[in-house]
């Protein structure tokens, strides 16, 4: 049951730790953003005891990135993103609807961990998910075309195939 999750990746350019929210931008903490896909194999994610961010998530070119690196301004982003399998859009969201924009999601996360140059943050994933479709789950399979599209990025192209 392998399913996607376009997401906004928050590239940290400065470390940083006990950020306040206000100093994340103005300060230079994130050096810029990426198109990601969270790539996500909900039976290990449920099953094997480390629920969503263990084994489900971390497989062999699970998450890939890019295409490009958009430079991270004074202002938190309000792009439009998109995931499409195989052309057919099933999220649909902009960076701006985020529960958390990216200065609070870099100030908490510098509460408890250094974040050091590099570091890389995925902000979570709009609705639209293929194990909650509307008339039930939709899982990829091989041959199957994601893409995830970020205003001002470009699109993140990957094809499924079975190892």
């Amino acid at each position: 049951h392998v399913d996607y999750e376009g997401e906004l990746a928050i590239v940290i350019g400065k470390a940083c730790r006990n950020v306040s929210e206000a100093e994340v931008l103005s300060g230079g903490y994130i050096l810029g953003y990426t198109a990601a896909n969270d790539v996500s194999q909900r039976h290990w994610q449920r099953n094997s005891g480390g629920d969503q961010w263990g084994r489900g998530k971390s497989f062999d070119t699970y998450c890939p990135m890019g295409p490009c690196l958009l430079l991270a301004g004074l202002l938190s982003p309000d792009l439009q993103l998109s995931t499409m399998v195989n052309g057919e859009v099933r999220q649909l969201s902009r960076t701006s609807d985020m529960i958390f924009d990216v200065s609070a999601v870099v100030s908490w996360l510098s509460r408890a961990t250094t974040l050091v140059p590099g570091t890389v943050i995925l902000t979570g994933t709009p609705s639209g998910v293929g194990y909650a479709r509307e008339g039930g789950p939709s899982w990829l399979v091989e041959g199957d075309e994601v893409q995830v599209c970020i205003e001002d990025i470009g699109c993140l192209n990957s094809n499924v195939t079975t190892e």
